[in-house]
C-alpha cells in the first residue's frame, strides 16, 4: 500500500474519531515524516509500514544520540505505537514492530506556577490600558487564571459559551468533550463588560479578538500572557499553561477535593491530576524546614 495512504487513514482516524487537535496532528505528521526520511537514508525502506522492530529502535538510539530530551523522545514513541497499532488493527500490517518499544526514564519536573501574591499584585496593582486592548488583554489573564482552561479552549471559546447569569463557561476540550466550570462574580462582571465593548467581528463569533477584529491565534495569547506576566513574576516559563497550572495550584493549596480539581481541569484521570500534590507537599517541605527545631 502507498506509504502516504496510510499516513493519511491515520491522520484521518485521529481527526475525525479521536478529534485530536490540528497542533497534536501536526505533532504527529511531523514525527511520521522524520521517521519515514530517516528509514529512507539509514535502509533504503521507501515504505514506513514495512519497517521492522529493530529499524524502529535504530531510529530511537538515533533520536537520543542526537541529545533529543527522553520527553520528546517518548512522545515519538508513543507516535509509532499509535501508527502501527492502527495499522495492525485495520490489517494493513500482520505485525506491531513498535510493540514493544520501552519509554526512556525521564525527570519529572513539578509545574512552575505563579505565586498567590504575584497574581495579587497583577489583578489588584498593575495597570491596564483604559480601552479595549486593556479590558481585552485582562480578560485573557482573568479568564485563564480564573478557570484553568488551555490556551486551546481558550481560542476557541465563543461569546455564547459564556452565561454571565449562572456564572458558567462552558468549554470544549480534547476530543471535543465539553465541560462547564464555574467562574467568580467578578470576572463574570469583567466579561459581561468585555461583551459589551467588544465589536462584533465578520465570520467569527470567537470570544477573544485581536485589535483588528479577528479572531486571535496561538502567538498572540503566548505574547500577551508573557508582557503581563514579566510585571509580577522572574519565572523562565510565563505562558498560558503556567495560569493553568497555577489555577490547579492554588485551588488546591486552598483545599479544594482533587478529583473537583480533575474535572475542572477536564483530565481523563486522577493520575494527571496528581502531579500537583507535589507542588503543595514541596510548600510543606519548606514550611517544616523553616519551622522545626531540628530541620
Amino acid at each position: 500500500m502507498n506509504p502516504e495512504h496510510c499516513t493519511t487513514l491515520f491522520l484521518d482516524h485521529l481527526r475525525y474519531e479521536k478529534r485530536l487537535s490540528e497542533h497534536t496532528l501536526t505533532a504527529y505528521a511531523s514525527d511520521l515524516d522524520q521517521l519515514a526520511k530517516y528509514l529512507l537514508f539509514q535502509y533504503e525502506c521507501d515504505q514506513p509500514q514495512t519497517a521492522t522492530a529493530p529499524m524502529l529502535r535504530s531510529w530511537v538510539v538515533s533520536l537520543v544520540e542526537e541529545g533529543l530530551n527522553a520527553t520528546s523522545v517518548n512522545r515519538k514513541m508513543a507516535t509509532l505505537r499509535s501508527f502501527y497499532g492502527f495499522l495492525r488493527r485495520r490489517q494493513l500490517i500482520t505485525d506491531n514492530p513498535a510493540r514493544n518499544l520501552q519509554s526512556l526514564k525521564t525527570k519529572r519536573k513539578l509545574p512552575a506556577f505563579v505565586e498567590e501574591k504575584a497574581m495579587e499584585l497583577l489583578f489588584d496593582e498593575v495597570t491596564f490600558p483604559e480601552d479595549f486592548s486593556g479590558l481585552r488583554d485582562r480578560v485573557i489573564l482573568e479568564l485563564l487564571y480564573g478557570t484553568g482552561m488551555r490556551l486551546s479552549e481558550l481560542l476557541s471559546l465563543k461569546v455564547d459559551d459564556i452565561d454571565a447569569l449562572t456564572r458558567i463557561v462552558r468549554v470544549t476540550g480534547k476530543r471535543a468533550k465539553e465541560r462547564l466550570i464555574p467562574i467568580t462574580n467578578s470576572l463574570s462582571r469583567l466579561l459581561v463588560q468585555y461583551i459589551e465593548a467588544r465589536t462584533p467581528a465578520e465570520n467569527t463569533d470567537r470570544l477573544i479578538l485581536t485589535d483588528a477584529c479577528k479572531a486571535a491565534y496561538p502567538v498572540f495569547i503566548q505574547r500577551t500572557v508573557k508582557k503581563h506576566l514579566s510585571a509580577v513574576t522572574t519565572l523562565s516559563q510565563k505562558s498560558p499553561h503556567v495560569l493553568r497550572h497555577t489555577y490547579a495550584t492554588h485551588l488546591l493549596n486552598r483545599g479544594a477535593d482533587l478529583n473537583a480539581i480533575k474535572e475542572l481541569l477536564g483530565h481523563a484521570n486522577l493520575a494527571a491530576t496528581q502531579i500537583y500534590t507535589h507542588n503543595s507537599i514541596e510548600k510543606l517541605k519548606k514550611s517544616h524546614q523553616q519551622a522545626h527545631p531540628k530541620a
